[in-house]
């Protein structure tokens, strides 16, 4: 029997499709390399977009901001998240043998001086000897603690090093500087800590143009100057940042007699009181002396109370103490905390720490107790004053790699909360420290 031969396809009906044709290799190739173009120029923009955000000081805010009003704060803080372990991984895999870095130089250790024998004391002479001499404060300077682990010490971890007043080079200094690598599995985890001599400087707390957002009636009444006066600037010694925006955890504020945030129960609360003490606590302890308040600002709760670490800050995932970040995030991050006199306030501004890193740290330094301000690349900053070459106020990073313009704080209003340190009047009867 002959073989039939094979019949064409029939032509197609009317009111049908014909069948889809297959996608000629020219095509392919052409989606292809459309594919490959698309992702490589995302993940260009990508990269591009992060280095902005992490050099620009406004791209940061902005970026974020935008983001938040358009994919909402929850899909944001994910964002972040992921950014932010992707880059430590990155770091772990690249920089794990990298030895810690320093930024100062740290002058020798003095050797000790023999005490010299007591004069014997000179008998009295008349009415004028009687009186009482002056009395001359002595020289403030913190106890060198050197470094918080043995892993990573680098030289000087833990020195304390003077910060000098341009402006009076010849006075004793009220603030020194040091550096501490806190994080035992992270050589390029840095904590800049200065230390203030609460005798010496006054705190100051200026709220932002726009934040705090105010929730109260008086606060949205309140005019905001959002910058340093210039009647301080000739006093003006430091400025660093204050603490998270208003919709990241409603934690209160209030400065010049009037409330822009209430206060929660669950904050940790740094406080200025009338007659000059400084305190931080958790906000039930302070609240029934709050009318002898000069001014007070919330952070989430207190890192460190009396010496004790919070216990949370030993949990895995935990999110109080960055906004909604995760507190094991590793990130940048500025905390303040206080001494057990409360004679000495510490301003700690951190790169590439965890929330339980930068609480050790301060601890280590000689804070008895912590409270932390705020996070991210652009907010944490410290800055030093010194007249420039025209006379006017110039800003100093307190190391290099932190976020400033020229203007900030002294001349360009602050869209955020921040304190401010100037040199404090001798009180009658002595002399300047």
């Amino acid at each position: 029997m002959a073989e039939t031969a094979e019949a064409p396809n029939p032509p197609a009906q009317a009111g049908r499709s014909a069948p889809e044709a297959p996608i000629a290799p020219r095509r392919r190739a052409r989606l292809r390399r459309w594919l490959l173009g698309s992702f490589a120029v995302s993940a260009v923009a990508g990269v591009g977009l992060w280095i902005a955000v992490h050099r620009i000081p406004w791209m940061g805010p902005l970026v974020a901001n935008g983001l938040r009003s358009l994919i909402g704060a929850e899909n944001v803080t994910a964002l972040e998240e992921t950014a932010y372990g992707v880059e430590d991984r990155v770091h772990q895999l690249l920089r794990r043998n990298e030895p810690p870095k320093t930024y100062w130089d740290v002058p020798p250790e003095p050797t000790p001086e023999p005490a010299a024998p007591a004069a014997p004391a000179a008998p009295a002479a008349g009415p004028e000897a009687a009186a009482a001499p002056a009395v001359v404060a002595a020289a403030f300077r913190p106890k060198d603690v050197g470094p918080s682990h043995n892993a990573w010490p680098a030289p000087g971890d833990g020195r304390w090093v003077p910060i000098v007043d341009h402006a009076r080079p010849g006075d004793p200094p009220r603030l020194y500087k040091t550096l501490i690598h806190p994080d035992p599995h992270r050589s390029w985890a840095e904590l800049f800590v200065v230390a203030v001599d609460l005798a010496g400087v006054d705190v100051h707390l200026m709220a932002g143009s726009r934040e705090p957002a105010a929730t109260t009636d008086e606060g949205k009444a309140y005019e905001r100057l959002a910058k340093i006066p210039e009647a301080h600037h000739g006093r003006l010694l430091a400025a660093f940042n204050g603490g998270f925006m208003t919709e990241h955890g409603q934690w209160g504020m209030r400065v010049d007699d009037v409330t822009l945030v209430r206060p929660r129960d669950k904050g940790c609360t740094l406080a200025l009181y009338s007659d000059g003490r400084m305190q931080i606590a958790p906000w039930p302890r302070m609240a029934a002396d709050e009318g002898a308040m000069r001014w007070w600002r919330q952070t989430p709760s207190c890192m460190v109370e009396e010496g004790e670490l919070h216990p949370l800050l030993r949990a895995p995932e935990v999110r109080n103490w960055g906004a909604t970040l995760d507190g094991n995030t590793v990130i940048r991050r500025s905390a303040v905390g206080l001494d057990r006199e409360g004679k000495v306030l510490f301003v700690a501004i951190s790169n590439h720490t965890t929330a339980p890193a930068i609480a050790l740290g301060l601890r280590h330094a000689g804070a008895a107790a912590v409270a932390q301000l705020d996070v991210n690349w652009s907010y944490p900053k410290f800055l030093t004053y010194e007249p420039g070459e025209d006379g006017a106020l110039k800003p100093v990073a307190l190391a290099s790699g932190f976020e400033f313009s020229e203007d900030e704080y002294i001349r360009k209003r602050s869209l955020r909360d921040f304190f401010y340190l100037t040199r404090k009047d001798p009180a009658p009867g002595t002399t300047a420290p």
